[in-house]
């Protein structure tokens, strides 16, 4: 909205900042930041008299994590609603309402909170670990996928290049047309990394420092996307609309550190899944509106290898009857190595860090 003020004052000097992207992606993550703090309390405290609380598993279901854990038992869950909100007002306020890729990563994020609102409130009521079934969860994410592609593929201007698949380290695109797999490759991106990062979300604040390196990485690529003298002198796809996305990016790294504010180790709030599905959901959004889907495997790192953790756990004890790990996501399994959480966490936020470097990296490395 505050785009249009160099229109609406256009004779006052100044107020032509405005226009760039740059100006008003500080303001967006300054916005959202500032939200999250000011707000911050106020919602604790809701949380708290509403008794949304944190449940834990129980020693019947993991004994050693119920021991490391237990202190944790009613601590407020579903702040991702803090979270998404100063993302979405900031969005409101400072992206151009023109851009049908803001619309489509903001409605993708509120979309995933949802489904993530309702599995945390099942949670909480039954107070038990286990919320919305799978297959209702997924049944969602596959329904956001499907209206994510159907976006690209039916528009003429994007569609021949929403079926294009680049990888890092290469300029040229390693396959022109996805075809109708592109539907399945959209949701692996979306799913995948939804999922992804509600796993990664097990310890305080480790899941909340993840997403403001990814963010952070991926305000670059969108800004270098949406530039078609940086598109051209990097070697990567150029989308007029990715631009914006900046915006959007960092307000999520703004409202990621005003949230983490108050869900850094001992963490008084969590964003629960109501957080942790939506902000793996628009991420991957982003990715797909950038056309650096593949990228997010090495941006996101952390995500990725804490899901693959769960799948190689899974797979091992089906297959042999044996466990890879003491306890999966691996962070878990660092900790009953005898590494204090706050060990785990520093260092895995250390590894997104040098894992968004390296992503971005790649962008030159073609």
């Amino acid at each position: 909205m505050l785009y249009y003020i160099h229109i609406w004052l256009k004779e006052i000097d100044g107020t032509n900042v405005f226009r760039y992207i740059t100006f008003r992606a500080i303001g967006a993550a300054m916005t959202s930041f500032l939200l999250c703090l000011l707000c911050g309390n106020w919602v604790i405290r809701k949380l708290i008299g509403l008794k949304i609380g944190q449940p834990i598993r129980t020693k019947e279901e993991v004994h050693k994590l119920a021991e490391l854990h237990g202190g944790k038992r009613g601590t407020p869950t579903m702040g991702g609603v803090l979270i998404l909100g100063s993302v979405t007002l900031s969005c409101l306020l400072w992206a151009r309402p023109n851009n049908s890729f803001i619309w489509l990563a903001l409605g993708s994020m509120l979309w995933l909170g949802a489904v993530g609102f309702v599995d945390d409130y099942l949670k909480v009521t039954k107070k038990k670990s286990d919320g919305l079934p799978g297959r209702l969860k997924l049944l969602a994410q596959f329904s956001l996928a499907a209206v994510v592609t159907a976006f690209f593929v039916f528009n003429p201007a994007l569609q021949i290049q929403a079926k294009e698949l680049f990888v890092p380290f290469y300029k040229e695109p390693l396959i022109h047309n996805l075809g109708w797999f592109t539907f399945f490759f959209f949701a692996l991106v979306i799913v995948g990394t939804s999922n992804a990062v509600n796993l990664t979300d097990g310890l305080d604040g480790l899941a909340t420092g993840c997403t403001i390196t990814a963010a952070f990485a991926y305000a670059l690529i969108a800004y270098a996307a949406g530039n078609l003298k940086i598109a051209a002198y990097l070697q990567i796809p150029f989308y007029p609309q990715a631009g914006e996305l900046t915006v959007l990016c960092m307000a999520l790294l703004g409202a990621g550190m005003g949230f983490l504010w108050f869900n850094a180790y001992p963490a008084r709030v969590f964003m629960g899944d109501t957080g942790s599905l939506a902000i793996g959901g628009v991420l991957g959004v982003v990715a797909i509106c950038t056309k650096q889907e593949l990228l997010l495997l090495v941006v996101g790192g952390i995500f990725v290898i804490e899901a693959m953790s769960v799948i190689l756990q899974v797979a091992s004890f089906k297959l042999t009857g044996k466990r890879i790990f003491r306890m999966s996501p691996i962070h878990h399994h660092f900790e009953l190595l005898g590494w204090k959480e706050n060990t785990v966490i520093v260092r895995f936020w250390i590894l997104a860090i040098m894992f968004a470097f390296l992503g971005l990296a790649t962008l030159k490395l073609r």
